[in-house]
């Protein structure tokens, strides 16, 4: 379906010049298996050379651009002493210096007496010239010097600067000159220069300012990245409302007794967020809706409403979770309340297996189960619902879209709610749910007690064990959550298994242990004896991150706490604070640390909104790592930087809706531009909801 304009920019790297098999291979590696995916690739900085008459006029600290006479070469004498190659010219001496060089190659390669222009950064070391492995060295007569200015890019182990540059300047003789699909307006205010020469510039820069993410080139070429992502998002969203849905509007009589048996009012926000939640379960088209809610604002309230919606008019919901732990922590919250008003309630996941299982089933087919709560194991086949009306998906950012697909399809026009527990700046919740509307919860219900936080140096755990030892004498219950499950010679971080036996030595064996690599049983068995008080400590890895929900744990200890993202620690230390007792989260850490590790830890002692701590993660690490590409589902800019280019996102998000309003099945002439744009980033299954795509 792709344009066959586009076609050699879609063609395998290993067709560019110099870049065989094994080179082929790293440049893969490096940005990715097309020609395209060079033209991506961003230079990280500008080398700009200056030709020098002589060596006497070689400015310190400056690229230069040199024509010497080599006059002797000097190799090393042992493998931590630099190869030096000694030149000359008529005002005076300088070296060339190379490390980890091996055999006679640079003897043969530029031979005593002769004449070679080189090029690297002039430094003097004990008051003599020398340039440190230089970018070119070469016989003067062999070919033309390098150019007054280069761009330097990130590399891979095994290729070198040379080949990358000559494959991604190759790579730009295949790219076309395509017709714009920026309008033309907005390129003038902006004074941006047309795609092809922005793409050009950027591999060819004059200055630093050609490569400035702020710059009118890099902007261009992020705007046409981001609208690319935002029209693909409008499209399918345009498709989804297509799809024939069911009006759901309950009677109210479920709500209004779970909501009398609450022992809190709902906050406003929890009430603002049901009237959004309602008005689209009452439209005829499909709900798909994100419920956005900081640590213990309350989602799961909300989503029982919901579910409690369709269950009045006789339909049922089913509630899905990542993790058995999740999925019966749910049911733990919900049962007494789906008592009080008569709502049948069960579980299903992995480890439900035979008779059971099969009764379940035949219960839930009948119709005779409203709720049903469950993991990965809701997809199975024979897993089928009576009327299911409304699905909620806990953690969405844990499941892939498909999976979303599948719950839905297994009822008639089924509403969806999709839940994050993880704080999401404004600007990234356009680019991974701008398919969704969006609720957020920014209050706390009534009761949630603040949480101190104190940053402290590891050489203190002792001081830390005493104060445990304390805290578990008043009756306190604790976390202490290590990075690894075991020790590593490599990595030297605590390690669950070890900080729980000294911790046991320490406290007694009250000291109880809980991470990814032990089975499901096991795990719920250790989790049961912390939250009925048969344990005082608990020893974890980050499995306790989401859905844990001990109201007498105090005391949260993270340890190397400044090898943990903002979003993280900021989830971990939600792990507490849910009772009445005053509670308390220590982060430890150990030197060296870092500039922007302090910067992380400092947030963290400074504030609990979760929206504040995301939009600060989002400027320390930015996008892609923030909540970790693959998993969280957020698009991979390539030339786009959403913590710098925001404004162009929410720019390309009004842009896009605008398109798709004037012009739905994108016919007009900007509008085949934009499904040439929509392939050339590779949004593909877009054009699919295209009539005449």
């Amino acid at each position: 379906m792709r344009p066959a304009i586009l076609f050699p920019l879609f063609a395998p790297v290993t067709s560019l010049p110099g870049l065989g098999p094994r080179l082929g291979k790293l440049a893969e590696k490096l940005a990715g298996p097309h020609v395209v995916d060079l033209l991506w690739h961003k230079p990280t900085g500008v080398v700009d050379r200056i030709q020098v008459p002589s060596i006497a006029e070689a400015p310190d600290g400056r690229h230069v651009v040199l024509t010497v006479r080599v006059d002797g070469h000097l190799p090393s004498l042992s493998p931590s002493r630099p190869y030096r190659i000694r030149c000359t010219d008529h005002t005076g001496a300088m070296d060339l210096v190379y490390f980890h060089i091996k055999g006679d190659w640079l003897e043969n390669k530029l031979p005593v007496g002769t004449k070679i222009t080189v090029s690297g950064k002039a430094e003097y070391y004990n008051n003599h010239l020398q340039i440190a492995h230089p970018d070119h060295a070469a016989p003067a007569d062999e070919g033309a010097p390098p150019s007054a200015t280069e761009p330097t890019y990130p590399l891979t182990g095994g290729l070198n600067p040379k080949p990358l540059r000559t494959a991604i300047q190759a790579a730009l003789t295949r790219a076309p000159e395509l017709p714009e699909w920026q309008d033309a307006a907005w390129l003038k205010a902006r004074n941006w220069p047309d795609w092809h020469a922005a793409l050009t510039r950027l591999h060819n820069p004059v200055d630093e300012a050609d490569i400035n993410p702020l710059g009118p080139v890099r902007q261009r070429l992020a705007f046409d990245e981001l609208l690319a992502n935002q029209l693909a998002l409008v499209l399918v969203r345009a498709q989804q409302r297509k799809l024939t849905g069911r009006v759901t509007k309950g009677d109210g009589r479920l709500r209004a007794a779970v909501t009398a048996a609450l022992p809190y009012r709902l906050t406003g926000a929890q009430e603002r967020s049901l009237a959004e939640i309602f008005a689209d379960m009452e439209d005829p088209s499909r709900m798909l809706r994100l419920l956005q809610g900081d640590v213990g604002s309350g989602k799961t309230i909300v989503a029982l409403m919901c579910m409690l919606n369709a269950v009045e008019t006789g339909a049922q919901a089913a509630l899905m979770a990542p993790t058995e732990i999740l999925a019966r922590q749910h049911v733990e919250t919900l049962t007494p309340l789906c008592a009080a008003a008569g709502v049948r309630l069960a579980v299903l996941t992995g480890r439900d297996k035979g008779k059971a299982r099969a009764a379940l089933l035949e219960r839930l087919a009948a119709g005779e189960i409203d709720i049903l709560v469950g993991t990965h194991a809701l997809f199975q086949e024979e897993v089928a619902f009576a009327d299911l009306a409304v699905a909620v998906i806990d953690e969405q950012h844990k499941f892939g879209v498909h999976q979303r697909l599948q719950l839905a399809a297994k009822g008639r026009g089924v509403d969806t709610l999709v839940m994050t527990a993880t704080p999401i700046p404004r600007t990234l919740t356009l680019t991974v749910y701008g398919d969704m509307d969006v609720s957020r919860l920014d209050e706390k219900p009534p009761g949630r007690q603040p949480v101190k936080t104190v940053v402290m140096h590891a050489d203190r755990l002792d001081e830390v064990a005493g104060g445990l030892a304390r805290a578990i004498a008043s009756g306190q219950r604790i976390y202490w959550v290590c990075p690894l499950v075991e020790e590593s010679e490599q990595v030297d971080l605590a390690a669950a298994t070890h900080r729980h036996a000294t911790l046991v030595e320490r406290l007694g064996d009250r000291v109880g242990l809980i991470h990814g690599k032990m089975k499901g049983p096991d795990k719920d068995a250790v989790m049961a004896a912390f939250a009925e008080g048969r344990l005082d400590v608990l020893v974890a890895t980050t499995v306790i991150e989401v859905g844990v929900n001990v109201p007498e744990a105090t005391i949260m200890v993270i340890e190397h706490a400044e090898r943990f993202g903002l979003a993280q620690l900021h989830q971990l230390r939600g792990r507490v604070g849910r009772g009445t007792g005053a509670s308390t989260c220590l982060l430890l850490y150990y030197q060296p640390l870092g500039d922007v590790a302090r910067q992380r830890l400092q947030v963290m002692k400074d504030t609990e909104d979760g929206f504040i701590i995301a939009e600060k993660d989002l400027e320390l690490r930015g996008a892609g790592e923030m909540l970790g590409t693959k998993q969280s589902g957020i698009p991979e800019f390539r030339l786009a930087d959403v913590a710098v280019h925001g404004e162009l996102l929410a720019v390309a998000r009004d842009d896009a809706r605008l398109i798709v309003n004037r012009d739905p099945e994108l016919e007009s002439d900007r509008g085949k531009a934009l499904r040439t744009l929509l392939y050339l980033f590779e949004r593909d299954a877009a054009v699919k909801y295209l009539r005449s795509g």
